[in-house]
């Protein structure tokens, strides 16, 4: 059964954004919204994962847990996805960090 979905970008290709664009609606530069099945939901997120490069990536889903939701990230970013206790916390990565690890 389809299901909303959201996808989050941050520097990605442009290409990108045109093949999210055939499946979802561009509502603001750089988030992607969309009512897709379960299984073209995931071929979105494998094709976006594997092109984000240096930007970045966040996919946001209905699930059966207690949020109601569930996230994909791919690419480097301050914000951590943290699972506490079957939740999904976001742990703040200090800039410093965020550098060394661009970097390497």
């Amino acid at each position: 059964m389809p299901s909303m979905t959201v996808l989050a970008t941050t520097a990605v290709p442009d290409s990108l954004r045109g093949a999210l664009s055939r499946w979802t609606i561009e509502i603001i530069p750089g988030i992607f919204v969309g009512t897709v099945s379960a299984r073209v939901r995931d071929e979105i997120w494998a094709a976006a994962s594997a092109v984000v490069g240096d930007g970045a990536a966040v996919l946001i889903h209905p699930a059966s847990n207690e949020q109601g939701f569930a996230l994909r990230t791919a690419g480097q970013r301050r914000r951590i996805p943290h699972d506490f206790d079957g939740l999904t916390l976001i742990r703040m990565q200090a800039a410093q960090q965020t550098l060394e690890v661009n970097n390497r």
